[in-house]
């Protein structure tokens, strides 16, 4: 058996709710959908992709209810606060939908605006999911998004985040960089640059410190690091070679919403549907798993009546849960995309389609078929390429030795004059701008439209009703009824 980890965070870790609400972003699981699983006793989880944008466009809404100005009032660094909202606060709001102004995209050396906006947009929203009650509240990050992720994490930490889930790559540095974070010390994570030569390395980097000042810190706790794999070789590959501590797993089957992990067949092999075919490598041997010690929590078609029995069964301290949550009204999807989506559930028309393709990371994608959305080709086509928000670009090495970065979803023309391989281009779609869209966030168009909306969801989307949700409409509770919850940690 591995070294068993023995520290507070994992400790914390073993004390974690039997039932976690997936972190779906951007902005689906939002402030109000994490606040509301923690109050039942649940892990609410806010989603961090995006967040800085996201905060930086609620501001410039006019923040109605105040909730933003609130909780940024009680950031531990007055004079970013207020440069933050003197940036982006608008009273009144915008004066035309999706007008917003734009923060840079970032690269590998982010501006001190950047990274101010960044640490408050990530504190303000895990304090607001944590106001109100004394339950737990998690962050999800996306190892792909790198730039991002060290400040991101600083800012959550400021709001007392309670644990930090992260996948869609191979989160080996993390945790070496959550304790140096929670001392206020300089971290750093080795960027993945396509191209580099042999010996190269670029390291993003981040000091709380140089951005703070020379102001009193406040005392942080290292929050308890649960990586999202789909594969027990790489859940024996962290928990023996990571850079510091994983404390436990969450375990995503091939049938969980957003980013799916390829098929280990490498074969590119598609079913009639044109989806990435699964096959028995594809299945987690959760006796390997278990050898290791840490608390795993199953995910992907455990939301349904007898879900977390199921996985206890499995030994699993419990569940993670996304699809049924993300359609309840506390969530930030769109209330227009939730009714669409659920009609065509209660009418046996809903489809979840696994596209190879769609990702700028390579990784399959699952979208929700919507008519009207970008999920349909005609309508893709249509749209005019832009690479505006730069979330999922990739860093290549220039010519000289710099970086440069592009994305497959950019102007064709831009993403082969950067190096690209024209065969990248294919099927990829924005999910930046439709992700945005999704959770009421649309940009507006040089053509005087608005970007279109793109919706993910997992497989059991599709059999929501069968298993006892209402589809004329229901909140967190009636989604906690699912699985039998068991708030209490099971071992």
């Amino acid at each position: 058996m591995a070294d068993l980890p023995t520290s507070s965070a994992a400790s914390a870790a073993r004390s974690l709710p039997a039932i976690i609400q997936g972190g779906m972003g951007v902005s689906v699981s939002n402030w109000r959908l994490a606040n509301a699983t923690s109050r039942s006793g649940c892990l609410g989880v806010i989603s961090g992709t995006g967040l800085d944008r996201v905060v930086a466009y609620r501001l410039q809404e006019g923040d109605a209810e105040g909730h933003l100005r609130r909780v940024i009032a009680r950031f531990p660094f007055p004079a970013i606060a207020e440069r933050v909202l003197a940036r982006w606060f608008v009273p009144g709001g915008v004066p035309r939908a999706g007008v917003y102004r734009q923060t840079s995209m970032i690269g590998h050396q982010p501006s001190a605006e950047n990274l101010e906006l960044i640490v408050v947009a990530n504190f303000a929203e895990v304090a607001l999911a944590k106001e109100g009650h004394t339950g737990v509240v998690g962050i999800n990050l996306l190892e792909k998004i790198q730039v991002p992720n060290l400040a991101s994490l600083y800012g959550a930490m400021l709001a007392g985040v309670d644990a930090v889930l992260m996948g869609a790559g191979i989160p080996r540095e993390i945790p070496a960089a959550l304790e140096l974070l929670s001392r206020h010390e300089p971290a750093t994570l080795l960027l993945h640059v396509d191209g580099a030569l042999e010996g190269e390395t670029t390291r993003l980097r981040f000091a709380p410190r140089e951005l703070v000042g020379e102001v009193p810190l406040p005392t942080l706790v290292r929050p308890p690091f649960l990586a999202v794999i789909a594969s027990d070789t790489l859940a024996q590959s962290l928990a023996r070679s990571t850079n510091g501590q994983v404390d436990g797993f969450v375990i995503e089957g091939p049938i969980a919403g957003g980013h799916n992990a390829p098929p280990r067949n490498h074969a590119g092999q598609l079913n009639a549907r044109g989806e990435p075919i699964y096959g028995p490598r594809d299945v987690v041997d959760l006796e390997r798993i278990k050898r290791l010690g840490r608390p795993y929590w199953l995910a992907g078609g455990f939301g349904d009546p007898g879900g977390l029995v199921r996985a206890q069964a499995l030994g699993a301290q419990g569940v993670q849960m996304g699809t049924a949550f993300a359609f309840s009204h506390e969530s930030g999807l769109t209330s227009e995309l939730k009714v669409q989506a659920l009609a065509m559930v209660q009418a046996g028309t809903a489809q979840v389609f696994t596209d190879p393709q769609a990702s700028p990371t390579g990784f399959p994608f699952k979208v929700v078929e919507l008519p009207g959305t970008l999920s349909e080709a005609s309508v893709y086509a249509a749209r005019t390429r832009i690479c505006n928000l730069g979330y999922l670009r990739q860093a290549y090495r220039l010519p000289d030795g710099r970086i440069g970065w592009r994305c497959p979803a950019e102007p064709e023309a831009h993403f082969i004059a950067k190096g690209g391989d024209p065969a990248e281009l294919v099927g990829r779609k924005c999910l930046c701008n439709g992700l945005m869209s999704s959770a009421g966030l649309a940009l507006a168009t040089a053509a005087g439209g608005r970007e279109l909306p793109l919706v993910t969801a997992g497989d059991n989307l599709t059999s929501l009703g069968a298993i006892g949700v209402d589809l004329a409409g229901y909140d967190v509770q009636a989604v906690l009824k699912l699985p039998v919850p068991v708030t209490a940690a099971t071992g």
